[in-house]
């Protein structure tokens, strides 16, 4: 369920937006001083992958996971799921499943 935002009054806005796991890759290279050609460079991809990758318009792939966490000393377990979640999220804010019954029933 999307949680709300505050603005700096403290007023609600409404659900927060999904992050795209790009910003997560910006903040991660801006904290160790990565440009994105140099990681683009380094994992053998083309620069533009990455840029589109930063800017939200190009998804983790399980190849760019690989790649981009052995560079950056992390799993890409972690990157897929953040793009997990991301997809989630928004498939979340665009789908309706309220007139769905579900065919089985779970107890645990």
């Amino acid at each position: 369920m999307p949680t709300k935002s505050l603005d700096v009054a403290g007023q609600a806005q409404g659900p927060a937006e999904p992050i795209h796991p790009g910003e997560h890759l910006t903040e991660i290279l801006q904290e160790l001083g990565i440009t994105q050609y140099r990681l683009a460079k380094t994992i053998g991809v083309p620069a533009i992958r990455i840029h589109e990758i930063v800017h939200g318009r190009r998804s983790i792939t399980a190849d760019s996971a690989l790649r981009i966490g052995k560079a950056l000393g992390m799993t890409p377990d972690f990157w897929l799921n953040l793009q997990r979640m991301y997809d989630l999220d928004v498939a979340r804010t665009k789908t309706d499943t309220s007139t769905i019954e579900p065919l089985v029933e779970v107890s645990l």
